[in-house]
């Protein structure tokens, strides 16, 4: 089975995004602008809307117009726009424009446009794509570029879909002309997204410092909550920044719920905070996709999750000394993300080869040769043993060193049923035969315990090298 989703991302590890003047945060301000293109029995929709308003547990009624639903969106376009384009109209936003709203809003979409802001797109009609039909979602988004290229002038560069269906992600993929897609919650940073073997840039998105949970009952009550939730927000990003891991803060607003005057102050205020502090950047979401896309693009790599069955036992099969069953019951097992990464895909070896039975376990210990022992003398160790030894310098010993390495070899073989084992990179070539000689004392079950963990340590030191850049 191969799992889709990608569990690791960056790790602990992220990459600098190298903000433009070195900034510690990048500050992304979303207006979402749904207002008109909700559903509506006058949209040609079945019923009324019931998503994101002032009524919580709100209904749809199918075959009825619902006057209180619709009129808390027309406050949206009405008043509410307006309210935020005053606070906001000197800071580069990004607006998520419903193309069927966009249309029915031109004063609203000529203000946008004044202020410089970017519009991306939010889909042809601001609806539930879950049970729609893959075709049917694809023409949607078709006449969602078409529409709002009509309406603004220039094609939409950014999609966010918001009420997505399975298919979103990848129908925004094919699609062909978005500098990003936005359909994603999973990160602080942007990513790229593989879909059909080309690279997609994610812009992800917030759902927490979002208006969006003033409609719902475990969300925000008042306009001291919002701010306070963004402003702390705002301070373990900048902190994290100024410790030397800058990050995104994205920043979800609506017309309906933002733009209502004990909401707005909230934005007000955090203004005035993010504006108090040095190396701040404000930016659309145009602005750091592109910005990405040129300090970080997209770089090809080995992803052992997308190999074939041979390919990958053929690469990894070594990988546990002479023993290509734990990379054939890995790649027959769950791979993802996860496990194309030396952490990841080592923990899964080690997993397989802790389920193996008692004789396969000790068939690997076995497979192992001595250190500095006739099969290195030979010249017959395989190309990753002898880089290892080579690296302890067990392939330069005196004569005294390796008669001294031969002898004790052959007593721990004798004692405990299977050669010394050490990953020999932990160690000099000193520690090593300090560890033979006080290993050679232990019990034999002590020593199979040892060994089995060194084998593990030994395979997560060569996937390392097998998996590095």
């Amino acid at each position: 089975m191969r799992y889709s989703r990608d569990m690791i991302g960056y790790g602990e590890n992220a990459p600098d995004p190298r903000w433009p003047g070195g900034a510690r945060i990048a500050v992304q301000i979303v207006m979402n602008y749904e207002e008109g293109g909700e559903n509506s029995i006058e949209h040609g929709d079945a019923a009324s809307e019931a998503f994101l308003s002032e009524i919580i547990g709100a209904q749809p009624w199918p075959g009825q117009r619902h006057w209180n639903m619709e009129s808390i969106y027309d406050y949206g376009a009405r008043a509410g726009f307006w309210r935020l384009h005053r606070l906001l109209k000197d800071i580069p936003v990004t607006v998520y424009g419903v193309a069927t709203a966009l249309e029915r809003a031109p004063e609203q979409v000529a203000a946008m446009q004044r202020a410089g802001w970017e519009i991306a797109t939010h889909g042809y009609k601001w609806i539930d794509y879950r049970n729609i039909p893959r075709e049917v979602e694809a023409e949607h988004i078709a006449k969602a570029v078409e529409l709002h290229t009509r309406v603004t002038g220039e094609r939409p560069r950014g999609f966010y879909q918001g009420r997505t269906s399975m298919n979103t992600v990848a129908l925004g993929c094919e699609e062909g002309g978005f500098e990003y897609l936005a359909d994603t919650i999973a990160d602080d940073l942007p990513y790229w997204h593989v879909h059909q073997g080309k690279p997609q840039l994610m812009v992800p998105y917030t759902m927490d410092a979002n208006d969006m949970r003033f409609s719902s009952g475990q969300g925000f009550g008042t306009g001291v909550e919002f701010f306070d939730y963004l402003r702390d927000s705002f301070d373990v990003l900048y902190a994290e920044g100024a410790a030397g891991a800058p990050k995104m803060m994205s920043i979800g607003l609506h017309c309906r719920l933002a733009g209502r005057p004990g909401r707005a102050i909230a934005i007000q205020k955090f203004l005035e905070h993010a504006r108090a502090h040095e190396g701040v950047w404000f930016a659309s979401r145009l602005d750091i996709a592109r910005h990405w896309a040129k300090e970080h693009p997209y770089q090809p790599r080995l992803r052992p999750s997308e190999m074939e069955r041979d390919v990958f036992v053929s690469t990894f099969g070594g990988i546990y000394e002479h023993s290509p069953f734990i990379a054939e019951r890995v790649w027959d097992g769950e791979m993802g993300r996860v496990h194309d990464t030396p952490g990841g895909l080592s923990a899964r070896m080690a997993q397989v080869f802790r389920a193996a039975s008692d004789e396969e376990r000790l068939g690997v210990l076995i497979a192992h040769p001595d250190l500095a022992g006739k099969l290195a003398e030979a010249k017959r160790l395989t190309a990753e043993s002898t880089s290892e030894q080579a690296s302890a310098g067990l392939d330069a010993l005196t004569d005294a060193e390796r008669a001294e390495f031969q002898r004790v070899n052959t007593e721990y073989v004798e004692k405990h049923g299977f050669p010394f084992i050490i990953a020999v990179r932990d160690h000099d070539k000193a520690g090593i035969m300090a560890a033979m000689q006080a290993r050679l004392a232990n019990d034999t079950k002590t020593e199979r315990d040892t060994a089995e963990r060194q084998v593990m340590r030994i395979a997560e030191l060569r996937l390392k090298d097998a998996l590095k850049g």
